[in-house]
């Protein structure tokens, strides 16, 4: 134990910085005495300005609007200095709204802190008398030094390490942005997991039962987003850094699958041959029973000579396709992935699981909840990852707005010993199934994007479907919708955790809703009928 202690109290590589601004103190006056300085609060105008170039603004402040009013009268009612940009993303993200002084917030130096629990970003928090203070890579009961700016500190040493703490596996962990928690045992990882499902649920006023987290990391990651920068006309190409807008250059990623051993070579690459245009670029690379499968974003349309070179790249790194914002480029092998008795050809940039663990266990959990249904909706359904599987049981009728996706899938669905799938393409968000259309299924299953599909579950609880199985890898929004379902007349069965997205804060959910007897509401109040 003590050896083990020794070496988790280090302060990491990569905060040496830190290091150098203690040298002048002893450990003894860190702890005693703390230099700080004070600055305002900005104010939500500030931040809507600087941030108003930036991608995803417009999704964080439309996010925003949705909170509730007292949050977003807080403004109005306390005056510019006293709203702080940090309760609206704390709030979003599921944490309390940290207290703040109307006039500034704490900034220092070698201020010691004591973590209370970790966040759902996989962040320690500690109590300041100003409110919260969240801390990257600190783990729960630890006695940390940190370097505070406001609500968010910069861990600079860890002087009582909590007992679950282990060395990283990873040299980029604490710069590469990919893991947040590498130093958590498993036992009490898979706890943290479980809890932010929990307390998800319970924020909602929802205490069923969540089972153990299921292990589905498998043989590790088959896809991912290579990012690449440049400078001079040299490309940093790697993963984002956290909370960051530069690349971490790396030479590899042990979450990653042996499939996408080629992977980052070929990203590289790609990055090199595409330098004179300067421009941000992100690749996408999935690993295929056919090879890997590449497609460009942010490049924009490519001259005859980069299209030339970049076939060459195919060829030398053997790609079995290579795909400039959904545009082949060049397609050497038709990728091909198996989803259960059929095999579908994806087109380029489509959605999938990040794991083939991950995509059985979850395809799995879904077609136990429905087996013995007859007819069933797949909303959300992509190019069929549940839709083809639950087809060999079932009539299965799948919704997606990607066309691309439902034409794959539509192809897979001819496969021997399959029954009837029927392919609608449909913006679900806009125009979500209403309560006649829900009615002649036996089952609906839904598995909307990270940001959910409010609009949908609203209608869902209106409708007589006696089974609804929903999909999800956002804690937030499944806690949302199951909570909208259950105030609709259904019963939540058991959750389940499913975790393919390893030391990372993302948490796959499944969970089955049976439709209690008695009278459902009166969806005429929605608008329909």
């Amino acid at each position: 134990m003590g050896a083990k202690q020794n070496q988790a109290s280090l302060p990491c590589e990569q905060l040496a910085r830190g290091k150098d601004v203690r040298s002048a103190q002893s450990r003894s006056q860190r702890q005693n005495q703390s230099t700080f300085r004070t600055r305002p609060v900005p104010t939500l105008p500030f931040f809507r300005r600087s941030l108003s170039n930036r991608d995803g603004a417009g999704l964080f402040f439309r996010r925003a609007r949705e909170l509730p009013r007292h949050m977003r009268l807080s403004h109005a009612r306390a005056g510019p200095a006293n709203f702080c940009f940090s309760n609206i993303f704390s709030t979003m993200l599921g944490d309390p709204p940290i207290a703040v002084n109307s006039q500034a917030r704490m900034t220092g130096f070698n201020t010691t802190l004591t973590i209370d629990r970790l966040g759902e970003r996989g962040e320690g928090i500690a109590q300041s008398p100003d409110g919260l203070i969240f801390v990257p890579y600190a783990l729960a009961g630890e006695t940390i030094v940190a370097e505070v700016d406001g609500s968010r500190g910069t861990l600079a040493e860890v002087l009582t390490p909590s007992p679950d703490r282990i060395a990283p596996f990873c040299r980029y962990f604490s710069r590469c942005g990919g893991c947040a928690v590498q130093t958590l045992a498993a036992d009490s990882y898979a706890r943290w997991k479980r809890d932010l499902v929990t307390s998800a649920l319970r924020r909602v006023g929802l205490t069923n039962e969540v089972l153990d987290l299921a292990e589905a990391h498998g043989a590790g990651r088959r896809r991912a987003t290579f990012h690449a920068r440049y400078a001079k006309d040299h490309p940093t190409t790697g993963f984002m850094r956290a909370r960051a807008h530069e690349v971490v250059e790396i030479d590899s990623c042990p979450l990653l699958a042996a499939s996408m051993d080629g992977a980052l070579p070929a990203a590289r690459a790609i990055a090199q041959a595409l330098a004179a245009s300067g421009k941000l670029l992100d690749i996408l690379v999935t690993a295929t029973a056919s090879g890997l499968d590449a497609d460009l974003k942010g490049r924009g349309p490519l001259c005859e000579a980069e299209t030339q070179t970049l076939v060459l790249i195919a060829q030398e790194h053997d790609l079995a396709r290579l795909s400039n914002h959904g545009t082949i480029v060049v397609s050497r092998r038709t990728p091909v992935l198996a989803l259960g008795k059929a095999r579908v050809a994806p087109p380029p940039g489509a959605f999938l699981q990040a794991t083939e663990a991950g995509e059985e266990a979850l395809a799995a959990r879904v077609c136990a909840h429905v087996a013995g249904a007859r007819c069933i909706a797949d909303l959300f359904s992509g190019v069929g990852t549940f839709a083809l599987r639950m087809a060999e049981f079932a009539k299965v009728e799948a919704f997606d707005l990607e066309e691309a996706s439902l034409q794959a899938l539509a192809k897979a669905a001819r496969a021997a010993g399959l029954r009837e799938v029927a392919v609608s393409p449909r913006d679900l968000f806009r125009r979500p199934l209403g309560p006649l259309e829900l009615d002649r299924y036996d089952a609906v299953v839904f598995d909307p994007p990270r940001a959910g599909a409010e609009s949908q579950a609203l209608v869902l609880s209106a409708s007589s479907v006696p089974l609804v199985v929903a999909v999800s890898c956002s804690a937030q929004t499944f806690a949302r919708n199951a909570a909208i379902l259950c105030a609709g007349g259904y019963e939540m069965a058991r959750v389940e955790p499913v975790d393919q997205f390893r030391h990372t804060p993302h948490v796959e959910i499944v969970a089955g809703f049976r439709r209690r007897n008695g009278p459902r509401k009166n969806w005429r109040l929605l608008g329909w009928g």
